[in-house]
């Protein structure tokens, strides 16, 4: 059943707000938890479907995984190459990042293993994975187009290879890597831009030997050796950089705004967003910059700011790809010209989130020209319209984006349904109504 929620001009906001752990390093500590021996604490877990997905599937495949009274999570692993087979489905909800990546854990595990999801998880590709994975030995029957529900029969005696990414995907390289850990020798990823590293950190954190080397020809070529010990670790989940986009961007564009948000993950990797908003004008602050399991955390502190045009280079996109959506509302407020380029995997996500932001954005009063793989976003420095509904295509991503444009436009903005936002972002209304937004149902 839909969601409609509406968002009205906000008073400044104001005040500290925790937001929910990192979904990327979430879905990676329960897999590897699930891996090694002995047992695994981690704290600050994201608690959305997408992840809860993947802690059901780490049950299915015979770890135990239980979370505690206090908030923790506990896992006691099976042991490289000890998962069992399902005896039922996979059901990975909206979560491609859970998919792809469980694909390459069972695919050096010789049993088979079917994968579904929901409407928009079946239409996405994951012939990237498949083909890789094919390669190592594992077997495939998939949808036209290799999209799920597929099947996948894993390999008794995998082939290690090497591979260089056709595109940037942090979730193919780590596919490949998670297959290699139950795979004789050494597989190499060979990617040409750097992606987001939590498997290389966390894989070390467990005990995997982990090599990083320049690529011959330019970029970089990650090796992983096989039938590592991995040994039950603590892992404190850092609070997720995107899902802290929305509060940071909306306390920019909310006049007389200062808010801080703790224990924010600031891996380079990950911060492409926060250096556009710097070089835009924005006032962000990253205080007591500390390591919480390998990764850097900070806390940030954001004042409301003039906002102005820049040009967004196509090699950063990697390290931003998730945050283009609330780039592109910033840009709508800012004064000049942003222009957004590289954003071709934009239109294989939750949705083709380059098409939904051009038309939500263009319903709401903003000047926006889209093309193949760039959005440019004409902004005036005046705040836009808004007084439109926003069709999300059950994207949590573009629902939060435009619940955010609301909070600064001048006249309300509402999403046709926000359920979507509980994959990523269960408390994300009460969190920003907390800090000063009106945000409401629609009855």
């Amino acid at each position: 059943m839909a969601k409609p929620l509406s968002s009205r001009r906000a008073s400044p906001l104001a005040g500290s707000a925790r937001v929910p752990g990192d979904k990327s390093i979430s879905h990676r500590a329960l897999m590897l938890g699930a891996l090694a021996v002995g047992e695994s604490v981690v704290t600050g877990l994201l608690e959305g479907d997408d992840v809860l997905r993947t802690a059901a599937c780490m049950r299915a495949l015979g770890a135990e995984v239980e979370r505690r009274d206090d908030g923790s999570w506990r896992l006691f692993g099976r042991g490289g190459g000890g998962l069992m087979e399902p005896s039922d489905i996979l059901d990975m909800g909206n979560s491609g990042t859970g998919a792809r990546l469980l694909m390459g854990l069972v695919a050096t595990h010789p049993f088979t293993t079917f994968f579904t999801g929901d409407g928009s998880l079946r239409s996405r590709p994951m012939r990237r994975v498949i083909d890789p994975l094919t390669r190592m030995g594992a077997r495939f029957v998939s949808r036209d187009g290799g999209r799920l529900p597929l099947a996948v029969t894993g390999t008794a005696q995998p082939t290690p290879i090497t591979y260089e990414l056709p595109v940037a995907s942090a979730q193919v390289k780590s596919a490949i890597m998670l297959a290699g850990l139950n795979t004789a020798g050494e597989t190499t990823v060979i990617e040409r831009e750097a992606t987001r590293d939590h498997t290389e950190l966390m894989l070390r954190n467990f005990g995997a030997t982990v090599r990083v080397e320049d690529a011959e020809g330019g970029g970089r070529a990650i090796t992983v050796a096989g039938f590592p010990e991995l040994t039950g670790r603590p892992v404190q989940v850092p609070a997720d950089p995107s899902s802290a986009a929305f509060p940071v961007v909306a306390a920019l564009l909310v006049e007389g705004s200062e808010i801080r948000l703790p224990g924010i993950g600031t891996n380079p990797l990950r911060t492409g967003l926060y250096q556009t908003l710097l070089e835009m004008g924005a006032d962000i602050r990253f205080d007591n910059p500390r390591d919480q399991a390998g990764e850097p955390v900070a806390d940030l502190v954001v004042r409301s700011s003039r906002l102005k045009g820049v040009d967004v280079p196509a090699e950063r996109a990697p390290s931003m790809i998730d945050e283009y959506p609330i780039l592109a509302v910033a840009a709508a407020f800012a004064e000049g010209t942003t222009r957004m380029r590289g954003l071709g995997e934009l239109r294989v996500k939750e949705s083709d989130r380059l098409a939904a932001m051009a038309r939500g954005l263009a319903a709401c009063g903003a000047a926006v020209e889209e093309e193949r793989d760039s959005l440019i976003v004409h902004g005036t420095g005046r705040i836009p319209d808004g007084d439109a509904t926003v069709a999300t295509h059950f994207d949590h991503r573009i629902a939060m984006s435009f619940l955010v444009m609301g909070m600064a436009s001048a006249r309300p903005v509402r999403v046709d349904d926000a359920e979507a936002i509980d994959t990523s972002f269960p408390a994300f209304v009460q969190l920003m109504n907390g800090l000063g937004a009106k945000i409401e149902v629609v009855e």
